[in-house]
């Protein structure tokens, strides 16, 4: 898993109580004993959830990280424009902006951390900041897993996703076993930019990946409109992998993982995002509201999404 593009505690305020224009929304959400921070914008049914990759702030969503002096629309006001969003801090993560590092916003918490402890925060902290549902999920990267395993986990509260280059437990079984023990050793490595954040996320990638299967073996996702946006670049990697690894085969494992995502329901749509690497959402921001939009259409009206299995109602905009 590579760092953000940006790596070559904020205050404990009380959430706004009155959303402002365009029903911002954002502040310090406590889920008991620690307080995560969260920022929503627009209204409508459904409630979209942007769940970003590992060590990255919600920022990545909000934010023209690859060309500031002209940004583009970015996914949360993108997407802003036709429903309700909201995108959250994980603690440990962190963003980069005018040469300076920005920390998570949100209350660190003991590393490493697993997939279940990213589901229940995020469970947590929808009830707390008082975030109704129903929600379609959107989640980069390791976000990818937490977005299933929160599926798998709390069904009926799930009605769309779209999996945005998503990390899958299905990468395991492309690799031999020295081959995954060498992924998981540079899975998180520790950039010079973050050498002194003493909070910095780790994740238990075994035990994610474990709880994701073993998830997945006893709540399959239900029937729902699934986009899964799959890089169409390569990503750059060193040339001194450990274990036999090399980034031709990383790529490669990583191509057939996203091929087992996008049939993991009939009638998912898998999307190429041809001039992106992994962060299409930065890349190529306008595919990632189309799916988006394409999901909460189908979720509005059921007829939108040929073929698809019907979601059990629609909601209103």
């Amino acid at each position: 898993m590579a760092a953000a593009p940006w790596l070559t505690s904020g205050a404990h305020a009380q959430a706004i109580a009155t959303p402002g224009a365009n029903g911002f929304l954002a502040g310090m959400a406590d889920i008991g004993g620690r307080s995560l921070y969260f920022e929503c914008l627009g209204s409508g049914s459904p409630t979209v959830i942007l769940e970003a990759g590992f060590r990255t702030r919600a920022d990545v969503w909000t934010d023209d990280l690859i060309q500031p002096d002209a940004p583009r629309t970015m996914v949360l006001p993108g997407v802003a424009e036709f429903t309700r969003v909201c995108a959250y801090d994980r603690p440990g993560t962190a963003t980069g902006r005018d040469g300076a590092l920005q920390r998570s916003r949100s209350d660190p918490a003991p590393m490493p951390r697993t997939a279940h402890d990213a589901v229940n925060d995020l469970h947590a902290l929808l009830a707390a900041a008082g975030i109704p549902g129903p929600y379609v999920l959107v989640g980069h990267s390791f976000g990818g897993l937490f977005v299933r395993l929160y599926a798998a986990t709390y069904p009926d509260e799930i009605i769309g996703m779209v999996l945005v280059d998503a990390f899958s437990e299905a990468l395991e079984d492309e690799m031999t076993a020295q081959q995954w023990a060498a992924y998981d050793e540079i899975f998180q490595p520790v950039p010079p930019a973050l050498a002194d954040y003493g909070d910095l996320e780790f994740t238990d990638l075994d035990a994610s990946t474990d709880q994701m299967r073993d998830a997945a073996a006893a709540s399959p996702l239900r029937p729902l409109p699934l986009v899964v946006l799959s890089r169409g670049q390569a990503m750059a990697m060193p040339d001194d992998l450990p274990g036999g690894l090399t980034g031709a085969m990383l790529e490669d494992a990583w191509q057939s993982a996203q091929d087992e995502l996008a049939v993991l329901l009939p009638d998912a749509r898998q999307v190429i995002a041809t001039e992106s690497e992994h962060y299409i959402q930065l890349q190529q921001p306008q595919l990632v509201i189309d799916a988006v939009r394409a999901v909460v259409d189908a979720v509005r009206d059921p007829a939108s999404w040929p073929r698809a299995t019907p979601v059990a109602s629609p909601v209103p905009r």
